[in-house]
Protein backbone atom coordinates (compact mmCIF):
# COMPACT_ATOMS: atom_id res chain seq x y z
CA UNK A 1 0.00 0.00 0.00
CA UNK A 2 3.05 2.48 0.88
CA UNK A 3 4.67 2.03 -2.68
CA UNK A 4 1.14 2.16 -4.48
CA UNK A 5 0.91 5.89 -2.27
CA UNK A 6 4.57 6.86 -3.52
CA UNK A 7 4.07 5.53 -6.96
CA UNK A 8 0.53 7.86 -7.37
CA UNK A 9 2.19 10.83 -5.43
CA UNK A 10 5.44 10.44 -8.31
CA UNK A 11 2.84 10.08 -11.29
CA UNK A 12 0.77 13.27 -10.13
CA UNK A 13 4.11 15.37 -9.91
CA UNK A 14 4.93 13.88 -13.59
CA UNK A 15 1.30 14.59 -14.75
CA UNK A 16 1.80 18.40 -13.17
CA UNK A 17 5.32 18.82 -14.75
CA UNK A 18 4.15 17.17 -18.25
CA UNK A 19 0.97 19.36 -18.14
CA UNK A 20 2.75 22.37 -17.37
CA UNK A 21 4.23 22.66 -21.11
CA UNK A 22 1.24 21.55 -22.67
CA UNK A 23 -0.05 24.45 -25.40
CA UNK A 24 -3.90 24.99 -25.81
CA UNK A 25 -5.89 26.67 -28.01
CA UNK A 26 -8.96 27.01 -25.38
CA UNK A 27 -12.19 27.06 -26.85
CA UNK A 28 -15.79 26.24 -26.17
CA UNK A 29 -17.18 23.57 -28.78
CA UNK A 30 -20.39 22.63 -28.73
CA UNK A 31 -21.63 19.44 -30.21
CA UNK A 32 -22.67 21.32 -34.20
CA UNK A 33 -18.77 22.74 -34.14
CA UNK A 34 -16.93 19.87 -33.23
CA UNK A 35 -15.29 17.88 -35.69
CA UNK A 36 -13.19 15.59 -34.04
CA UNK A 37 -13.18 14.01 -30.56
CA UNK A 38 -11.15 11.98 -28.05
CA UNK A 39 -12.32 9.74 -25.71
CA UNK A 40 -10.23 8.29 -22.87
CA UNK A 41 -11.64 5.33 -20.82
CA UNK A 42 -11.34 2.90 -18.65
CA UNK A 43 -12.44 -0.85 -19.28
CA UNK A 44 -14.26 -1.94 -16.74
CA UNK A 45 -17.27 -3.77 -17.77
CA UNK A 46 -18.29 -5.59 -21.06
CA UNK A 47 -21.73 -4.01 -20.75
CA UNK A 48 -19.90 -0.21 -20.35
CA UNK A 49 -17.81 -0.82 -23.07
CA UNK A 50 -20.83 -1.44 -25.38
CA UNK A 51 -22.69 1.68 -23.92
CA UNK A 52 -19.82 3.77 -24.69
CA UNK A 53 -19.25 1.66 -27.90
CA UNK A 54 -23.53 2.96 -28.99
CA UNK A 55 -22.46 6.41 -27.66
CA UNK A 56 -19.57 6.74 -30.20
CA UNK A 57 -22.02 5.46 -33.23
CA UNK A 58 -23.88 7.75 -32.04
CA UNK A 59 -21.29 10.48 -32.61
CA UNK A 60 -20.03 9.26 -36.20
CA UNK A 61 -23.82 9.83 -36.78
CA UNK A 62 -23.09 13.37 -36.44
CA UNK A 63 -20.14 13.39 -38.68
CA UNK A 64 -17.73 13.25 -35.82
CA UNK A 65 -14.30 11.43 -36.29
CA UNK A 66 -14.07 9.69 -32.96
CA UNK A 67 -10.45 8.02 -31.70
CA UNK A 68 -11.01 6.45 -28.12
CA UNK A 69 -8.26 4.97 -25.69
CA UNK A 70 -9.01 2.70 -22.75
CA UNK A 71 -7.08 1.57 -20.19
CA UNK A 72 -7.47 -2.11 -18.85
CA UNK A 73 -5.90 -3.49 -15.89
CA UNK A 74 -4.60 -7.02 -15.95
CA UNK A 75 -2.65 -9.20 -18.39
CA UNK A 76 -4.46 -9.30 -21.20
CA UNK A 77 -6.59 -7.33 -23.47
CA UNK A 78 -9.96 -7.33 -22.63
CA UNK A 79 -12.13 -10.06 -24.63
CA UNK A 80 -14.14 -8.10 -26.44
CA UNK A 81 -15.05 -6.87 -30.16
CA UNK A 82 -14.00 -3.30 -31.50
CA UNK A 83 -13.04 -1.52 -34.21
CA UNK A 84 -9.14 -0.96 -34.23
CA UNK A 85 -9.75 2.07 -36.03
CA UNK A 86 -11.51 3.52 -33.40
CA UNK A 87 -10.32 2.06 -30.24
CA UNK A 88 -7.17 1.11 -29.11
CA UNK A 89 -6.25 0.11 -25.80
CA UNK A 90 -3.15 0.16 -22.81
CA UNK A 91 -2.61 -1.08 -19.71
CA UNK A 92 -0.11 -0.32 -17.08
CA UNK A 93 2.92 -1.68 -19.67
CA UNK A 94 2.04 1.83 -21.21
CA UNK A 95 3.54 3.88 -18.49
CA UNK A 96 6.86 3.20 -16.68
CA UNK A 97 6.27 2.87 -12.52
CA UNK A 98 6.20 6.67 -11.92
CA UNK A 99 3.59 7.58 -14.60
CA UNK A 100 5.17 8.82 -18.02
CA UNK A 101 4.00 7.26 -20.84
CA UNK A 102 6.22 4.52 -22.90
CA UNK A 103 3.47 3.62 -25.32
CA UNK A 104 3.51 5.13 -28.77
CA UNK A 105 -0.39 4.44 -28.53
CA UNK A 106 -0.62 7.06 -25.95
CA UNK A 107 1.32 9.63 -28.01
CA UNK A 108 -0.22 9.29 -30.93
CA UNK A 109 -3.37 10.14 -28.90
CA UNK A 110 -2.23 12.76 -26.96
CA UNK A 111 -0.78 14.42 -30.56
CA UNK A 112 -4.09 14.67 -31.89
CA UNK A 113 -5.51 17.86 -31.64
CA UNK A 114 -8.99 16.76 -30.90
CA UNK A 115 -12.09 19.61 -30.94
CA UNK A 116 -13.74 17.55 -27.90
CA UNK A 117 -12.07 15.24 -25.49
CA UNK A 118 -14.27 13.40 -23.27
CA UNK A 119 -12.84 11.94 -20.30
CA UNK A 120 -14.50 8.87 -19.03
CA UNK A 121 -12.51 8.66 -15.99
CA UNK A 122 -15.32 7.64 -13.53
CA UNK A 123 -13.06 5.70 -10.69
CA UNK A 124 -9.86 8.16 -11.03
CA UNK A 125 -7.37 5.83 -12.95
CA UNK A 126 -4.27 7.79 -12.65
CA UNK A 127 -3.08 6.59 -16.40
CA UNK A 128 -6.47 8.26 -17.81
CA UNK A 129 -5.84 11.70 -15.60
CA UNK A 130 -2.28 11.81 -17.09
CA UNK A 131 -3.70 11.97 -20.62
CA UNK A 132 -6.60 14.39 -19.42
CA UNK A 133 -3.88 16.61 -18.12
CA UNK A 134 -1.60 16.27 -21.04
CA UNK A 135 -3.97 16.29 -24.32
CA UNK A 136 -3.85 19.79 -25.94
CA UNK A 137 -7.72 19.42 -26.88
CA UNK A 138 -9.58 22.56 -27.08
CA UNK A 139 -12.44 21.58 -24.77
CA UNK A 140 -12.20 18.98 -22.43
CA UNK A 141 -15.08 17.61 -20.41
CA UNK A 142 -15.17 15.31 -17.60
CA UNK A 143 -16.51 14.58 -14.24
CA UNK A 144 -16.18 16.32 -11.82
CA UNK A 145 -14.07 15.94 -8.43
CA UNK A 146 -14.35 17.94 -5.17
CA UNK A 147 -10.99 19.63 -4.22
CA UNK A 148 -9.33 18.55 -6.73
CA UNK A 149 -7.37 20.45 -10.22
CA UNK A 150 -9.36 19.75 -12.39
CA UNK A 151 -7.73 19.92 -16.38
CA UNK A 152 -11.64 19.96 -17.60
CA UNK A 153 -12.91 23.30 -19.21
CA UNK A 154 -16.22 21.76 -18.03
CA UNK A 155 -17.02 18.95 -15.49
CA UNK A 156 -20.13 17.01 -15.53
CA UNK A 157 -21.47 16.32 -11.65
CA UNK A 158 -23.14 12.85 -11.80
CA UNK A 159 -23.19 10.48 -8.76
CA UNK A 160 -20.89 7.43 -9.32
CA UNK A 161 -23.62 4.92 -8.51
CA UNK A 162 -25.72 6.65 -11.57
CA UNK A 163 -23.26 5.11 -13.59
CA UNK A 164 -21.68 5.97 -17.43
CA UNK A 165 -25.18 5.61 -19.21
CA UNK A 166 -26.28 9.06 -17.02
CA UNK A 167 -22.82 10.51 -17.11
CA UNK A 168 -23.11 10.05 -21.05
CA UNK A 169 -26.55 11.46 -21.13
CA UNK A 170 -25.09 14.67 -19.12
CA UNK A 171 -22.04 15.25 -21.49
CA UNK A 172 -24.16 15.07 -24.50
CA UNK A 173 -26.51 17.14 -23.07
CA UNK A 174 -24.35 19.72 -22.07
CA UNK A 175 -22.38 19.29 -25.38
CA UNK A 176 -25.51 20.72 -27.50
CA UNK A 177 -26.42 23.10 -25.22
CA UNK A 178 -23.06 25.41 -24.81
CA UNK A 179 -22.07 28.41 -26.80
CA UNK A 180 -25.10 27.84 -29.56
CA UNK A 181 -25.06 31.39 -31.52
CA UNK A 182 -28.72 32.25 -32.31
CA UNK A 183 -30.30 31.83 -35.60
CA UNK A 184 -32.05 34.84 -36.13
CA UNK A 185 -35.41 33.41 -37.98
CA UNK A 186 -37.26 36.73 -38.62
Amino acid sequence: MMIDAIKRKLAMSKIRQDAAVVVRQKEVINLDDAKTIGIAFEYTNPEDFELLKKYVIYLRELKKRVKCIGYYSGKTEPPVQYSKVDYDFISEKAFTWWGKPSSHIVSNFLEEPYDVYIDVNLRDNIAIRYIANVSAAKFKIGHYKEDEESPFDMQISVPKESGLKAYLREVDTYLQMINKTKTNAD
